[in-house]
């Protein structure tokens, strides 16, 4: 009984059971192909992985060797570099220590050759002293002065005629009425200062100082802003006393006294005497940066001459 059920049982249900079979397969079969496509995308991943990879470290290789060779040039370009101004440093510290030995012999030469005017000067003055000294020994002693050589004698020089020497009186001597005039010009005894430039000039007027002591004359009458008898002061400088060591500050101070009277057209023409025909002198910038002031324009200099300083 039982048996004849489960046989009954198989019968009835083993078409269902084939069927289910058949979906199982074709499952599998799916299952499988699906593996494989899995398998070739992975084995697919590692080759392009791999060969990416590859790739990365080829290319790290090649940035390391381009680091490395410019390291190198760089390593020689600074070594052939340091050669270079190892080569060029040497003679160029010759050259400044020269350069250096050079402005230091200028320099005292310059000095020296300051020293040896200034003690030319003295000498001059005192040979001067000597002249008026003898001089006076060998002749009969003057006649009393009248009142209008007097008047005349307290007359300060301001540049309108050449100076003329005369005897000083006894005692008087050319370096020390100039040393005198100078010490009291410095100390701005203006009035003191201008009566002994004046004297200097009547008595020592052919000394070589005689062009500085004019030269003051007319800086003392800037000073006061009595800028027509200074630019009378400073002619005379540069009529009477051709081609001294004021020149260049006569027309400098000229053209400022120029400035101050509002002739610029004659004040600029003074400061362009300044730089072209003594580019040397001190005041030589100082003319150019008046022109500037006046909104003129500078120029062109051609050097001329230059000129030692003396006070």
């Amino acid at each position: 009984m039982n048996l004849s059920r489960i046989s009954l049982l198989l019968l009835t249900t083993a078409p269902f059971l084939f069927g289910a079979s058949k979906e199982i397969q074709e499952l599998q079969r799916d299952v499988a192909m699906l593996q494989d496509q899995i398998r070739n995308m992975q084995r697919s991943y590692d080759e392009k992985t791999a060969t990416t990879l590859t790739l990365i470290q080829q290319t790290l290789d090649a940035v390391n060797r381009t680091n490395t060779t410019v390291a190198v040039m760089e390593n020689k370009f600074n070594d052939a570099l340091k050669q270079q101004q190892g080569a060029v440093s040497a003679p160029l510290a010759n050259v400044g220590q020269k350069l250096d030995q050079m402005s230091e012999d200028f320099r005292a030469v310059r000095e020296s050759v300051l020293d040896m005017n200034t003690r030319m000067g003295k000498l001059d003055a005192k040979i001067a002293d000597l002249q008026n000294l003898i001089s006076t020994m060998s002749r009969p002693a003057p006649p009393p002065a009248t009142d209008n050589s007097s008047a005349a004698l307290s007359t300060p020089t301001s540049g309108g005629t050449a100076p003329v020497s005369s005897a000083p009186p006894p005692g008087m001597q050319a370096e020390t009425t100039y040393t005198n005039a100078y010490k009291d010009y410095k100390g701005s005894k203006w009035d003191l200062a201008m009566q002994e430039f004046t004297d200097y000039l009547r008595y020592f007027g052919q000394t070589a100082f005689a062009p500085n002591a004019q030269y003051y004359i007319g800086d003392i009458y800037y000073r006061k802003q009595d800028y027509p008898n200074a630019v009378q002061a400073f002619d005379a400088v540069l009529e009477h006393y051709s081609d001294n060591n004021k020149t260049p500050d006569a027309h400098y101070m000229k053209g400022l006294c120029l400035m101050a009277m509002g002739q610029n057209n004659n004040a600029a023409r003074e400061f362009r005497d300044v730089y072209t025909n003594y580019p040397d002198a001190e005041v030589a910038a100082q003319a150019k940066a008046r022109l500037k002031d006046l909104g003129l324009p500078v120029g062109s200099s051609t050097p001329a001459k230059s000129r030692a300083k003396r006070h």
